[in-house]
């Protein structure tokens, strides 16, 4: 009777870890879209360095702005 107990502890782990990863695979984890907030938030701050860099350019004249990363 201990037996088939120790076998079922033994691969709990395991099953449990691969029902884990099958189940983030699927989209039920963390991958969220964003909300409407968020990008809001976003697109200003993304404006705000723009503006910044334009200010930056302008005062450093011979210095060649930073391509963004988008």
């Amino acid at each position: 009777m201990s037996e088939p107990l120790y076998l079922l502890a033994l691969l709990a782990c395991p099953v449990g870890m691969g029902a884990m990863m099958w189940w983030m695979s699927r989209g039920h984890g963390s991958a969220r879209q964003p909300s409407a907030d968020r990008l809001s938030e976003l697109a200003g701050l993304r404006a705000e360095i723009d503006q910044l860099r334009a200010e930056r350019s302008a005062t450093d004249g011979d210095a060649r702005p930073v391509e963004p990363s988008r």
